[in-house]
């Protein structure tokens, strides 16, 4: 029989949960406290000189048109990667899940990517892409493609979606291949019994099974594009050509240390962390009903 265990008092929880929840009000709470009382002020490059300005910031955002292109291109940017790596790694995770010769390498091999730092991916696709020194570059440039995201924003914004899907299809593959690996063959093998063809199989019977797993997924990229994105944003392009390919998280940064705004930097920052939970909210409101547990 299972034991289960029984606290005869609420200490020793408390005491469990301590570790946790120090971690969380130190690292989370506490900073984000912090930058919405900072968002309410005006202050000097040295923090020095503060004035109480109220919701001054957030006016000045919203007639920003530098804000709200960058909000435009994260639209953009985090559409494109989300639909890219989840499908990639979808398919990626359904071959791999195939009886066939070395699949354990191919796993391996997939996985790997994961562990490159995101600075460290920018830094690889742009070697590979530089219009100088990149040997894709070269190739795309002798078929006729004039590819230059030094200057051409439309390249600069392809190049960190790729560089960013890339980093971001291991972590995806690994879920759908443990989701897939647990679906039952009897359910599969009752299907093939009854005529269904692989397609038909696929979207009626394993997709509505890796639902969870795919809702899951959904919501870690949204939080991945809108920040972990950051280091390859800024090795790759820094932001530029003329602000193509800067985003809401890039701009928290290149306007709280470039610009020395620090009271419009952490209302950014406050502004995208109640997308990001919005986002996350309207997920779980409504994406979550097509979920089957």
């Amino acid at each position: 029989m299972q034991k289960n265990a029984y606290f005869k008092g609420l200490t020793i929880p408390f005491l469990l949960l301590l570790p946790q929840l120090a971690i969380t009000i130190v690292f989370f709470y506490w900073p984000a406290s912090q930058a919405v009382w900072q968002s309410f002020l005006l202050e000097d490059a040295f923090g020095i000189s503060t004035q109480f300005v109220w919701f001054e910031n957030y006016q000045a955002l919203f007639a920003d048109p530098g804000y709200l292109k960058a909000f435009i291109n994260t639209a953009i940017f985090s559409t494109f990667v989300c639909v890219l790596s989840l499908s990639i790694a979808l398919l990626f995770a359904v071959m791999a899940d195939r009886q066939i010769r070395g699949a354990e390498i191919y796993k391996t091999l997939l996985i790997w990517p994961y562990a490159v730092a995101p600075a460290i991916a920018g830094v690889l696709w742009l070697f590979m892409f530089d219009p100088s020194l990149g040997m894709l570059a070269r190739g795309l440039q002798s078929l006729g493609i004039p590819w230059n995201p030094r200057l051409n924003g439309n390249h600069a914004m392809l190049l960190v979606i790729l560089a960013a899907t890339w980093k971001q299809i291991s972590y995806n593959f690994l879920f759908f291949l443990a989701g897939l690996q647990s679906i039952p063959k009897s359910v599969i093998e009752a299907a093939v019994i009854d005529g269904a063809r692989p397609m038909r199989r696929f979207w009626t019977i394993v997709f509505p099974l890796l639902s969870p797993t795919t809702f899951f997924l959904l919501v870690v990229n949204i939080v991945y594009v809108f920040f972990d994105t950051f280091g390859i944003i800024d090795t790759v392009t820094g932001g530029g050509p003329s602000g193509a390919t800067e985003t809401l998280v890039y701009k928290v940064f290149s306007d709280g240390k470039g610009g020395s705004n620090l009271g419009g930097s952490a209302a950014q920052s406050v502004l995208l962390l109640i997308m990001v939970i919005g986002l996350t909210a309207v997920q779980f409101r409504f994406i979550e009903r097509k979920v089957s547990y």
